[in-house]
């Protein structure tokens, strides 16, 4: 048997105001999408932003459905959209937060099991990290340079690529 150790590492900002210029405006960019989600049944609602290689932000919100099945999460809106809009140009970073109608979100809030295999897809297809942020409606800030430290096992068959 051989015992193996997965290190989780993460930077930790105190705020927003503390991450360099670049992070700060990818992170307001996915504050304002929170907007644009559409949330009736939970009242949750989710902004994601992507920065491509060439500096372009994409946006995504969570848009839920009465068939909750059908709905799709801000993360995979953001990565989709800059995917299709933009094929070729690698994506650089993800920021992602919440806000709610009937309490405060005060911590960072993490992208579900599916939103981490579909950026963990766009780092094997890129060939590069993804830099992710994840942040509540303010205080502390969370930045992971990998989606291997918050998906260590993912499923990455190379041969389906």
């Amino acid at each position: 048997m051989k015992h193996i150790v997965h290190p989780f590492e993460f930077d930790e900002y105190p705020s927003s105001l503390e991450l360099d210029p670049s992070d700060q405006e990818l992170l307001e960019a996915a504050r304002r999408a929170t907007a644009t989600s559409y949330a009736p049944y939970s009242h949750y609602y989710v902004g994601a932003a992507v920065k491509l290689e060439n500096g372009t932000i994409v946006t995504g919100s969570n848009q839920e459905n009465i068939s909750f099945p059908a709905g799709l999460c801000a993360e995979r809106v953001a990565l989709f959209a800059a995917v299709s809009k933009y094929p070729g140009v690698a994506i650089e970073s993800i920021a992602i937060t919440a806000k709610a109608e009937n309490f405060e979100v005060p911590d960072p809030v993490s992208p579900c099991g599916i939103c981490r295999q579909a950026i963990a897809e766009y780092e094997m297809k890129f060939d590069r990290k993804i830099r992710i942020l994840l942040s509540g409606e303010k205080g502390k800030v969370l930045a992971i340079e990998s989606m291997e430290f918050l998906l260590p096992l993912m499923f990455r068959e190379k041969g389906l690529l």
